[in-house]
């Protein structure tokens, strides 16, 4: 039956705003009323050096009705590109990963 709600929670999110582009995945940094801002890390090559380096890039993303209290600061979420909805926001939260307490415990 949690399967259920889940899937309905993402449909709601589906029509909020039209997503397009690309899908990230980071951890929630900070949580406001409205939205949310993750953090995440890739690895870059330096050619002159022939070495990598790790980068963090902060992304804002409006966060829905539906999973405003789901998520909290230390949750892993992914998020997905749609038109620009502010100055800042570009991106909408699609769903929850896992939660900080999930990764300990294993």
């Amino acid at each position: 039956m949690e399967k259920k709600k889940e899937k309905t929670k993402e449909a709601e999110v589906q029509i909020l705003v039209g997503t397009r582009g690309r899908i990230f995945s980071g951890q929630v940094i900070k949580k406001f009323h409205k939205r949310v801002v993750i953090e995440t890390e890739r690895n870059v090559y330096v050619k002159k050096y022939e070495r990598f380096y790790k980068k963090k890039t902060r992304i804002h993303a409006r966060l829905p009705e539906a999973l405003e209290k789901d998520i909290q600061p230390g949750d892993y979420i992914q998020i997905q590109e749609c038109r620009p909805l502010s100055k800042i926001i570009h991106h909408l939260v699609i769903k929850k990963i896992r939660s900080p307490h999930e990764v300990a415990q294993k």
